[in-house]
C-alpha cells in the first residue's frame, strides 16, 4: 500500500496492490490497477465511510463450493477483513453497498487452474448476494485492464480500461501474486496434518 498527495484530485490517494484492503473515513481516494483479479469497493453513503480490497481466487471455485473450498478462502477472507473493517470505522453493515470490478482474461493460467477469471467474477457476485449486500453496479470480464479511483465519502468510481500489454509491470505483480497463492494452495493441499 502506498500514500500519496494528488494535486490534481486535491485529495490523499491511497494505492492498493493485489492482496490488499484500505477504508477510509475521511474522504481519500483508493485506486487501484485491475487484470485478472476482482476489486470490490464497499461503503456506507450515510456514514461516507467506504474501503476497497483487491483479490485472485487462485482456482475454479463452483457456486456450491464457495465456503468449502480452500480457494475460496482467500476471496472470502478479503471481504470478511473489508467489512470488518468498514464496522470498526463506524459503517452500518445494512446499510452497506457494493462496486465489483475486475476479472478480465489477461493472465495465463493452466487449464488445471480452471476459470480463475470466471470464478472471480462468480464468487463476488455469490458473496454479496448471501450476505444482502446489493451491488450497485459493476464492470467484470473481458480482456483490458482497468485503473479505478474509488472515492471514499462520496462512492464515486472513475475507471478507465487500458491494454495490459502495454502496462508489464502490472502483468508482473499480478502474476507474482498468483503465484504466490498458487504455491500456497498446494502446500495446504499436500501437507499432512497429524493429531
Amino acid at each position: 500500500m502506498r500514500r500519496f498527495y494528488s494535486r490534481k484530485l486535491r485529495r490523499h490517494v491511497v494505492m492498493l496492490r493485489a492482496g490488499e484492503y484500505f477504508v477510509s473515513t475521511k474522504g481519500e481516494v483508493i485506486f487501484t490497477l485491475l487484470g485478472s483479479c476482482i476489486a470490490t469497493c464497499l461503503y456506507d453513503a450515510e456514514r461516507k465511510i467506504g474501503g476497497m480490497n483487491h483479490f485472485l481466487l487462485p482456482g475454479m471455485v463452483h457456486p456450491g463450493e464457495i465456503f468449502t473450498s480452500e480457494v475460496g478462502r482467500y476471496g472470502m477472507y478479503a471481504m470478511e477483513l473489508l467489512i470488518g473493517e468498514l464496522i470498526k470505522n463506524g459503517a452500518r453493515r445494512e446499510k452497506l453497498h457494493a462496486k465489483v470490478f475486475g476479472g478480465s482474461n489477461v493472465l495465463r493460467f493452466r487449464n488445471s487452474d480452471g476459470d480463475v477469471t470466471g470464478s472471480n467474477i462468480r464468487f463476488a457476485a455469490k458473496y454479496l448476494e448471501l450476505e444482502g449486500i446489493p451491488p450497485e453496479c459493476q464492470d467484470v470480464g473481458g480482456n483490458k485492464g482497468r485503473k479505478l479511483l474509488f472515492f471514499t465519502d462520496t462512492a464515486k468510481v472513475l475507471m478507465k480500461r487500458f491494454d495490459m500489454e502495454k502496462a508489464p509491470e502490472t502483468i508482473n505483480e499480478e502474476n507474482d501474486y498468483k503465484q504466490r497463492l498458487f504455491n500456497t494452495t498446494r502446500q495446504k493441499r499436500d501437507s499432512v496434518i497429524l493429531f
